[in-house]
């Protein structure tokens, strides 16, 4: 089974040292392990009968026929240089900005809730009653920053948004609002979503566009096509007006999910009631290229034309991807000295597109030529196309001239921006460069540059596949300091990382999570768990993943 030491650090992301121990929730051994990470920095116990950790729970233990995996010499390895950073994961919870106190009151305060919200309850009254005696000072800001943090949660989110709601003095933004509806409709709880909106809508102007953006989004993510029309056709009870901007962001939502067809209906519906821009036509054109129909888009290319609208460079944007994708780039160079002949010339989303997908095609050469002809015609580079430059020369094995471009491109006028950063930290995990991948995220701390979901992914991985449990458990605390939540890719690659890794226990453990969430895992991610535990003859284990799996589903 596993020592008590790796328990201990397996959670020690899920919170600080500071709150008092709290026994709530159904399952007795998640809040005592929440109670050991939340009291890391000491072995005191709460009764002289209490052990220093409890045992793993039955379904996690090992046949008596089977070796455990035990302690693993690159468990609690960590970068001698980057020892200080991954020890700060575990303590550092307060700003070091001198004069910034109420800053240091708001983190303090997220902390405290936090480690609160933690705890597994059942619905979201418990977690209403769990907070009732929590002494902070409610503020906008402090609600948005929790609700960051627990974004992919959902009951634990909505628990604390009542909870706020009832405090004395504070009474929540429409911004605030916004934000519940949003993480409601992306766990896709759209009764309560809309119950939501109505609250909204009865306490006057609180629904705005904003507002509806989000639950049509969310919406046309489910697949619900319907539904997000016809939220759109009935926004007007709510006060939002019909415009053309509503309408584009409506078409935006489903081309976004590959649904330019259903976009294509309802600019046929609205077209003679509300006015169009350059945008709605965009929209489409986006849409067919997308969906590789060239003909249509061709099409809404000539209608645009008809309307008033002259194609831009979004519109031949549009084509110069779609050509890309299908490799044609005999035609991608037809359409960009098109643009140049209609005085539209490519701009640098243009450029990046086309030498993407050279580089991807390993026309390595011909993509450094697209930078040069970018050069001659005067359009400068940003920090997206530098991007698109380091992952080409990544990509080609070519590292040094990667970090080179890095390097060089503040000097150039370009600050390197997340995407740049996430794509070094790829790199340099992919070529097993663990101390560089590290080094760039402190760096992003530095630099002031907030990391998000996809600059932690391949790290993750790296230390999943490298054993380096004790650098995944800071950077997971970290993640969670940064309010970014765990969502099903993440835990996914989590449980396929650790079931490849012989580390089974923390497998299941971050299976249960999940699942504890109302997230559903993937099928392969069930499949796979539990052809692990059949070779370790870990019967318990099998049978405690398929009632989660199957309690998913029913949630799900």
């Amino acid at each position: 089974m596993l020592s008590k030491i790796k328990i201990f650090r397996l959670f020690s992301h899920l919170g600080s040292s500071t709150t008092p121990y709290i026994l709530k929730g159904n399952n007795p051994l998640l809040n005592e392990l929440h109670y050991l990470s939340l009291n890391r920095l000491c072995t005191i116990t709460r009764s002289p009968t209490t052990a220093e950790s409890p045992e793993l729970p039955e379904w996690l233990k090992f046949s008596q026929n089977n070796n455990p995996t035990g302690s693993d010499s690159d468990d609690d390895f960590v970068i001698p240089e980057l020892a200080h950073w991954v020890e700060n994961q575990k303590h550092d919870h307060g700003s070091k900005v001198e004069g910034h106190t109420l800053k240091e009151t708001i983190d303090s305060d997220i902390d405290k809730i936090s480690e609160l919200l933690k705890f597994r309850h059942a619905s979201v009254d418990d977690f209403v009653h769990a907070l009732g005696g929590c002494s902070v000072c409610v503020s906008e800001c402090l609600v948005e920053q929790v609700l960051k943090r627990f974004s992919n949660d959902w009951i634990p989110a909505f628990g604390f948004f009542k909870w706020a709601k009832s405090q004395t003095g504070y009474r929540h933004s429409g911004n605030s609002y916004d934000s519940m509806v949003d993480i409601l409709g992306k766990l896709k709880k759209f009764d309560l979503m809309w119950e939501l909106v109505e609250e909204m809508h009865e306490l006057g102007g609180y629904v705005t566009l904003a507002t509806m953006a989000k639950v049509v989004r969310r919406l046309a993510r489910a697949s619900r096509w319907e539904d997000a029309i016809e939220a759109f056709r009935g926004m007007e009870r709510f006060g939002v007006g019909k415009d053309t901007l509503a309408m584009n962001t409506l078409m935006d939502a489903l081309v976004k999910e590959n649904n330019v067809e259903r976009a294509n209906d309802v600019f046929l519906e609205f077209k003679d009631s509300i006015s169009l821009n350059s945008r709605t036509f965009n929209i489409l054109i986006h849409g067919w290229c997308k969906a590789r129909k060239m003909n249509n888009a061709l099409k809404s290319m000539e209608e645009m034309k008809q309307h008033g609208f002259c194609p831009d460079a979004i519109s031949y944007t549009s084509v110069v991807e779609a050509h890309c994708n299908e490799k044609d780039f005999r035609k991608v160079d037809s359409v960009l000295n098109e643009m140049e002949e209609n005085g539209c010339p490519p701009n640098v989303v243009t450029y990046t597109i086309v030498m993407h997908a050279l580089g991807k095609g390993k026309e390595i050469s011909k993509a450094l030529e697209v930078y040069e002809r970018m050069k001659q015609r005067g359009c400068v580079p940003d920090a997206a196309f530098y991007s698109s430059l380091i992952y080409i020369l990544s990509k080609s094995g070519r590292l040094k001239d990667a970090r080179d471009v890095f390097d060089d491109m503040t000097k150039q006028g370009a600050v390197p921006d997340v995407l740049t950063y996430n794509t070094m930290i790829s790199a340099a995990c992919k070529h097993s460069q663990e101390e560089d991948a590290l080094k760039l995220l402190v760096k992003m701390d530095e630099n002031s540059c907030k990391p998000d979901l996809n600059t932690y992914s391949p790290l993750l991985k790296m230390c999943c596949r490298n054993k380096r449990m004790k650098v995944l458990s800071a950077l997971l605390n970290h993640m969670f300091k940064n309010n970014i939540s765990l969502e099903v890719g993440t835990y996914t690659l989590l449980v396929h990382g650790l079931c490849k890794s012989e580390k089974l226990e923390w497998a299941c453990l971050f299976f249960e999570e999940m699942v504890s969430k109302g997230l559903v895992p993937n099928d392969s991610t069930h499949k796979l768990l539990l052809k692990e535990l059949e070779k370790k003859s870990m019967v318990e284990a099998q049978e405690r993943v398929e009632k989660l799996m199957s309690q998913a589903r029913q949630h799900g």
